[in-house]
């Protein structure tokens, strides 16, 4: 490979939430983290030069916003993914969770329902029921070999009952790591505009697709899919640039197109800082081979998180991801034959292993059992975590 992924960084007392909030999310400090999404791999090294030559200039006055920042995207998109994106049809925001508030906000209104898809990525919970909508649930349906699909006929039966305004689409899926194929997604779309739901598509770990999977966007299924989605994406899951908060939202149908846009450009929530701009025109332009490689280490990382479980650790069980460096852990034959085990597992993983891990039961009821394990670090950490792991247990 071109880059190193192996080298360690020390991140203590650099201000991020993954270390220096330990003690208050966790009561302790001196835990090893494999939670937050972000990863604890140095940036692409153009983004980095990018900026320093940037911050090299003495003024920081108000940015304007350079074309090749909205090219970027557009190239990136149809480079990566195949996907054709207008100039017209895109614009920034400033991160997907606030993109998610602002559109709830826009194309709803309080007391509305929104349908979501547990066990799934929390702001999904709490971004709705902060702004006064309701939800309906559409639990994911598991297999007996321990993977997961969409129960569509529940999907329906629950759009036709409760008559929700919007459902919340993760693709691919956050914790489970599923990126949905295109004859779901198109049923998706079907149902959803045969019933009069817009669909917000969280795509933003599109790019981090392992074992040559190819990511589909929603939009691109049918005319169907294309009419009702409102997409999110983001160079920040895939290139580790989450605090630089540079997001896009992709909308193909005019008439939401301008509703929306119209509302951001008035409040100014489109206006990205220099710094996303900049890191993201380096990430676009200059990020494939750093992003290839780090591919390749992620699988890595996983292959090997999977043959320590199963030769060390055979009562956890890894679901393996599609997509992204998040692995959902089945953890529930730790206690077999109780239910409700979310609080023994924290005690465990914290008090015990060491671990700071996210609790499969913040992705709802459904993940009551199950752990999310962040793999975006270099394998001499994860294989840190894991011993530290199998001496606890």
């Amino acid at each position: 490979m071109t880059y190193d992924f192996n080298e360690y960084v020390e991140r203590r007392g650099s201000g991020c939430i993954k270390y220096d909030e330990l003690e208050k999310r966790y009561g302790h400090a001196d835990l090893l983290p494999a939670w937050v999404a972000d990863m604890d791999f140095p940036v692409l090294p153009e983004i980095t030069e990018a900026l320093q030559k940037r911050i090299a200039h003495p003024v920081y006055g108000y940015a304007s916003v350079p074309e090749k920042f909205w090219q970027s995207i557009i190239n990136w998109l149809m480079r990566r993914h195949g996907w054709k994106v207008e100039r017209d049809e895109i614009t920034y925001v400033p991160g997907v969770v606030k993109a998610i508030g602002f559109i709830v906000n826009r194309f709803t209104e309080p007391g509305d329902k929104i349908l979501i898809q547990p066990p799934v990525y929390h702001p999904f919970t709490f971004v709705p029921e902060g702004n006064s909508r309701e939800l309906v649930h559409n639990p994911l349906r598991r297999l007996p070999d321990g993977n997961y699909e969409m129960d569509l006929d529940d999907l329906e039966k629950k759009i036709v009952e409760h008559k929700p305004k919007m459902m919340i689409l993760c693709n691919p899926h956050n914790p489970i790591g599923i990126q949905w194929d295109a004859e779901t997604l198109r049923s998706v779309a079907s149902i959803c505009h045969r019933h009069g739901v817009k669909v917000i598509a969280d795509e933003i770990h599109e790019d981090l697709m392992l074992w040559g999977i190819k990511h589909i966007p929603f939009a691109s299924v049918s005319d169907e899919a294309a009419e009702i989605s409102i997409t999110l994406g983001a160079p920040s899951k895939t290139f580790n640039i989450a605090g630089l908060v540079s997001s896009w939202v992709v909308i193909k149908n005019k008439e939401m197109r301008e509703h929306f846009f119209t509302w951001m450009k008035g409040n100014e929530f489109d206006d990205p800082t220099f710094f996303a701009t900049t890191a993201t025109i380096a990430a676009y332009d200059h990020g494939d081979t750093w992003l290839n490689d780090l591919i390749s280490y992620l699988e890595g990382n996983q292959l090997f998180l999977e043959d320590f479980l199963n030769k060390e650790i055979p009562e956890i069980k890894a679901v393996r991801p599609q997509a992204s460096f998040l692995t959902w852990l089945d953890c529930r034959a730790l206690y077999p034959g109780e239910s409700e085990i979310h609080d023994k597992l924290d005690k465990f993983f914290i008090e015990e292993a060491g671990l700071a891990l996210n609790n499969g039961f913040i992705f709802g009821k459904e993940g009551d059992g199950f752990m999310r394990f962040n793999i975006g670090c270099p394998r001499q950490t994860l294989q840190q975590a894991l011993e530290q792991l199998k001496k606890a247990l």
